[in-house]
């Protein structure tokens, strides 16, 4: 029985024979190739040199991003040699140094890539008793982009200490003279710009810009409470700013609810839609009011809602 299975499953013929002689000869032909490549070829040589250059370029520039930067000129203002880092954006050189967001020039701000109106808003700011009191206050500048707030808050070095020697001979400790704080800048809520608004504690240029599209929609404001029921606006905020806002006058743009539309009134934030619809729909029945007091008879008008309203209304031509 084993010799039958043997010769049926071991045995090969003269043709199988001669296939599996060529078949293992073609697999150590093909796994022999690698070996024998470098015989008949000869590869040329890498020139390394242009490679190591680049790698080195890239060293040199990692190196010049976080190491100590040279100090300031004698009369204290900044050199070209001062200058570490340097790239170009939108045709024009753009150079990163050490300097004062209080005291920088116009010059210096627009080496650093400052646009022409970002550069205004910081004047105006500052011209108007604003300070930076920390790297971070720059995000707050109205029109600067997240990225380059975060490519110059390193470079930022607000003077608020000096250099004290120490009997131990170490000179380079810092003990601030004077403490620093905010001073309190009252602001008219009529008349401020985003700058100005930028300047209080806690308030970017989003909120800054909100409330100003508020108090425009309004037609200004008649109570620094008003400036609380800005969209977005934290009431932890609201109060800590409170104290700095003021209002010189109390003259607001009003809606003559003889004359106005329904597209006028919708805009309104204290009016909206819904009644100044009643409103248009009441005159059109009962004719024009005779006092701004008169709308008081439509019934969805409460009392909150008309006293928050009627500043902004009027039955004068």
């Amino acid at each position: 029985m084993w010799k039958h299975f043997v010769a049926d499953y071991l045995s090969f013929s003269k043709r199988e024979r001669t296939g599996i002689i060529v078949l293992v000869s073609l697999i150590g032909f093909f796994m022999g190739i690698p070996f024998l490549y470098p015989f008949f070829i000869n590869p040329n040589p890498t020139d390394t040199k242009i490679f190591k250059k680049q790698i080195a370029s890239l060293s040199i520039k990692q190196l010049d991003s976080t190491k100590q930067f040279q100090r300031l000129s004698v009369d204290g203002k900044y050199k070209e040699s001062d200058y570490k880092l340097s790239y170009s954006r939108r045709g024009e050189k753009v150079a990163l140094f050490y300097f004062d967001p209080n005291t920088a020039s116009i010059e210096e701000l627009k080496k650093l890539g400052f646009r022409e109106k970002t550069i205004t808003t910081i004047r105006n700011f500052l011209s108007k008793g604003g300070k930076f009191f920390k790297s971070e206050d720059i995000g707050k500048v109205w029109g600067l982009h997240p990225d380059e707030v975060e490519r110059l808050i390193p470079f930022i070095k607000i003077k608020n200490s000096q250099v004290t020697h120490f009997p131990d001979g170490n000179d380079f400790k810092k003990k601030p003279l004077i403490a620093t704080t905010h001073s309190m800048i009252s602001i008219d809520i009529n008349t401020a710009d985003t700058s100005e608004f930028i300047s209080l504690k806690g308030i970017g240029s989003k909120l800054s810009q909100r409330i100003i599209n508020f108090r425009d929609k309004l037609g200004g404001f008649y109570s620094v409470e008003q400036v609380g029921e800005t969209f977005g606006l934290p009431d932890s905020t609201f109060q800590k700013i409170k104290p700095q806002l003021k209002i010189t006058s109390t003259a607001v743009k009003k809606i003559n609810i003889n004359t106005a539309d329904i597209e006028l009134f919708k805009i309104h934030p204290y009016v909206r839609y819904a009644i100044g619809n009643a409103i248009v729909r009441y005159r059109a029945q009962h004719g024009i009011f005779s006092a701004v007091a008169d709308i008081k008879k439509i019934v969805t008008i409460t009392d909150d809602i008309f006293n928050k309203a009627a500043p902004y209304l009027t039955v004068e031509k």
